[in-house]
């Protein structure tokens, strides 16, 4: 079982580092649901030789995307490559909100032999089988997923039923709410490939300026408990 933290800062990059952990999604503006980082961003994360997923996603908001946004994606997969990152997080549903296996297949191709999770867009698809169905086909490593629920807590049952559908076909990860208060239940129920959380704070920066801004930031204390209680759960 693998722990993955999400990261949008360059403070997140060094909890990262300390806590040796596995993997990192990273990405910026984690209080629109996070969205493309920088390309100087990734370079930081490379440095700190953390295995690194980046995640591709243009704008906020839902999954249905135009050619125009798909073709900024590919470019940035591309970028992605040649910095050496060892995977990419995507997700893109039609209007219908089933899987887009067109869009799917380009972004697979252009990331090549990368590893590919696909996203939280799959808990907003239609007909979770169906669409597990297609991202396997597609050759998709890993879906990133709360059971369909805008929080795991309540997603659980749904979560346990896609890793016996799976049947180790495609890696299941838990996330969406990760905390302290279910970290132990989701690993000793759920038993997924992987757990992903945030560990994040609301903050208040530059109270003074006339920009000040209320951001999530990663809280160092809640992420090494996460990440304890983690490891103490999988060691049991």
């Amino acid at each position: 079982m693998k722990i993955e933290l999400c990261v949008a800062s360059i403070e997140g990059l060094q909890i990262a580092k300390e806590c040796n952990i596995d993997r990192i999604e990273l990405c910026q503006n984690l209080e629109q649901g996070g969205m493309t980082p920088s390309y100087g961003f990734i370079e930081m994360a490379l440095l700190q030789e953390l295995k690194t997923h980046v995640l591709i996603r243009p704008r906020a908001a839902g999954f249905t995307y135009s050619e125009d946004e798909i073709q900024l994606m590919l470019r940035d997969i591309k970028v992605c490559r040649q910095l050496g990152v060892q995977g990419v997080v995507i997700g893109a549903l039609s209007i219908n909100r089933k899987i887009d296996r067109e869009a799917t297949l380009r972004l697979k191709d252009a990331a090549k032999d990368l590893e590919i999770t696909f996203h939280r867009a799959f808990d907003d698809s239609f007909d979770w089988k169906n669409s597990m169905d297609i991202l396997i086909d597609c050759g998709i490593d890993r879906i990133l997923s709360a059971g369909l629920s805008p929080s795991v807590d309540n997603g659980m049952p749904i979560l346990k039923d896609m890793i016996l559908y799976a049947k180790n076909r495609i890696e299941i990860m838990a996330g969406g709410g990760v905390n302290l208060g279910n970290i132990n239940r989701i690993l000793a129920e759920v038993k997924p490939d992987a757990v992903h959380f945030s560990g994040t704070t609301k903050v208040l920066l530059d109270e003074q300026s006339m920009f000040s801004s209320t951001l999530l930031s990663i809280d160092r204390k809640k992420i090494e408990k996460l990440i304890l209680s983690a490891r103490e759960s999988m060691a049991e």
